[in-house]
């Protein structure tokens, strides 16, 4: 059985926030702050995601009943995919259960190719709302460096906001192909030599032996990646990150710090920043919060696995301003 009746309060809080052209991306249940944490639902454009975290799947009665009350509701869905988590990756990635998923959104005036079967996610964050928006204002006449840039939505919301230009780093490929898309549903120019393909360790040790810094460098590692060249470890080694990431910071220029680590609290997270901070070159300017949809309206207690105030989600967010030496 499903909770209908959460689900049903969930749309009903949402309902002014989902725009008329069905064009954005939100979360309609989170099921850890509504009443079920094993499941969470988002809308990208007009495909509804259906996120189950059950160790045992929901059944075909289930997700049935669960695609009734969505399409019900929103008679405008064109497509369905279900995302179970307990199972191996290329079924983590999602099938379809009706429709042709989405190829594209719009928020705020800017649009973003998706693929939401490329990866276990969607391949657009909807944590990092507020940061886009923190972008579009912020960026202007800025260089910007976009470290594990996944599908470049961060990237691309600091070139609408007038970035002066934009470096998109990941490892894989895949992703920053969808990112050119991006550029080009915006009509942003392409230029191969802002889409690097490598480490993240290796660029950064490269651009530091060149001295090259960016008045803006975006750390939104994953929770967990390992390579030849370094471990990303956001519970335990996320001041190894800020480190090699700092020097690339040009003088009064930020660091934008992304934790998403659900097993890491907000406090841990900010003695991670003040301990980098304790040279006096690095200063705490700003927390960014995650939107509303995230979180939930829901009078269930929340049941994230940590506590992550003084942020309000376990993405935590932090603008932290850099100095440099003389």
């Amino acid at each position: 059985m499903i909770p209908e009746a959460r689900l049903q309060r969930a749309l009903a809080a949402r309902a002014a926030m989902l725009d008329d052209k069905h064009e954005g991306a939100w979360r309609l249940f989170n099921g850890f702050t509504e009443g079920w944490p094993e499941l969470a639902v988002d809308v990208l454009a007009r495909t509804l995601i259906v996120h189950d975290y059950a160790a045992e799947p929901l059944n075909t009665e289930a997700l049935a009943a669960l695609l009734a009350l969505y399409r019900e509701a929103l008679p405008w869905l064109a497509a369905a995919v279900v995302k179970p988590r307990q199972a191996d990756l290329q079924a983590r990635r999602g099938r379809a259960l009706f429709g042709q998923p989405d190829r594209r959104l719009r928020e705020d005036g800017v649009r973003y190719a998706v693929d939401v079967l490329l990866n276990r996610d969607t391949g657009f964050y909807l944590d990092t709302r507020g940061l886009r928006a923190w972008l579009r204002a912020n960026a202007a006449d800025k260089t910007v460096l976009n470290a594990f840039a996944y599908t470049g939505s961060l990237g691309a919301a600091a070139l609408a906001g007038g970035a002066a230009g934009v470096v998109q780093l990941d490892r894989a490929r895949s992703f920053l192909n969808l990112a050119k898309e991006t550029y080009t549903l915006n009509g942003f120019p392409i230029h191969k030599a802002d889409f690097v393909v490598e480490d993240f360790f290796v660029a950064a040790s490269r651009w530091r032996r060149a001295e090259r810094t960016f008045d803006l460098v975006l750390l939104d590692p994953p929770p967990f990646a390992e390579s030849a060249a370094g471990v990303v470890d956001l519970q335990s080694a996320y001041g190894r990150l800020l480190n090699k990431a700092r020097p690339l910071v040009a003088d009064g220029g930020a660091l934008i710090a992304i934790n998403n680590a659900l097993f890491s609290s907000g406090a841990d997270f900010l003695r991670v920043i003040e301990a980098a901070s304790a040279d006096g070159y690095l200063s705490l300017e700003a927390t960014l919060p995650v939107p509303p949809d995230l979180l939930g309206f829901g009078d269930a207690p929340r049941a994230w696995p940590t506590d992550p105030s003084p942020f309000n989600h376990p993405t935590k967010i932090a603008v932290v301003r850099v100095r440099r030496k003389a």
